[in-house]
């Protein structure tokens, strides 16, 4: 029995779309991109924790540093969306993002407690592109971008589009970094 090798770069050539569960398309999306959120908050050291039941609010990220000024431990809340609809790597320093009023009014709120962000996945039309494994990596398609929508104005009747900025790649070392901030007081 002759096993595949992996093509230059270390990526296994393509295979045949294996037979995929029957889940909704956007409930894979909420799948995936929690996966993304996990894989963020574990490279950053954060822990998460899921409020139940979530009130317009996906997950509580908690960073723990003898750093920070406030506390030891500072705490953001995330409101996770995931798309399709936006082309990866999007042109210019932003791109539109359609919100619901209500959930943007939560995220908006200011003065708060604990500061949120909202966090956008770009990912491919179709599952059989959203990731891709070889022995040395595990490629997630395509990004997560966040911003902090405090103080944005609702503009729609019953939704609101806002800009979501191309250079806030939300990773671990943008985890840290709006950690940092917020353990030093301010916003992330």
């Amino acid at each position: 029995m002759a096993l595949e090798q992996p093509i230059p770069g270390g990526l296994l050539p393509e295979r045949v779309a294996p037979l995929r569960g029957g889940l909704a398309t956007t409930t894979s999306m909420e799948t995936l991109q929690v996966g993304y959120l996990h894989a963020v908050a574990a490279a950053a050291g954060c822990s998460l924790a899921q409020p139940f039941p979530d009130n317009g609010i996906d997950w509580h990220i908690s960073h723990s540093s003898r750093g920070h000024d406030i506390d030891d431990e500072v705490t953001i809340k995330v409101q996770l969306k995931c798309t399709y609809q936006v082309a990866p790597r999007p042109p210019g320093p932003t791109f539109a993002f359609t919100l619901e009023n209500e959930h943007l009014v939560k995220l908006a709120r200011s003065p708060v407690s604990v500061h949120k962000i909202l966090v956008v996945m770009l990912v491919p039309r179709t599952q059989e592109e959203w990731l891709r494994a070889s022995h040395d990596r595990l490629e997630l398609r395509h990004c997560c971008y966040w911003t902090n929508l405090v103080g944005h104005a609702v503009t729609g009747k019953r939704k609101t589009t806002v800009r979501i900025p191309t250079a806030r790649i939300f990773d671990d070392r943008a985890l840290c970094e709006i950690m940092t901030r917020v353990g030093a007081g301010g916003r992330p």
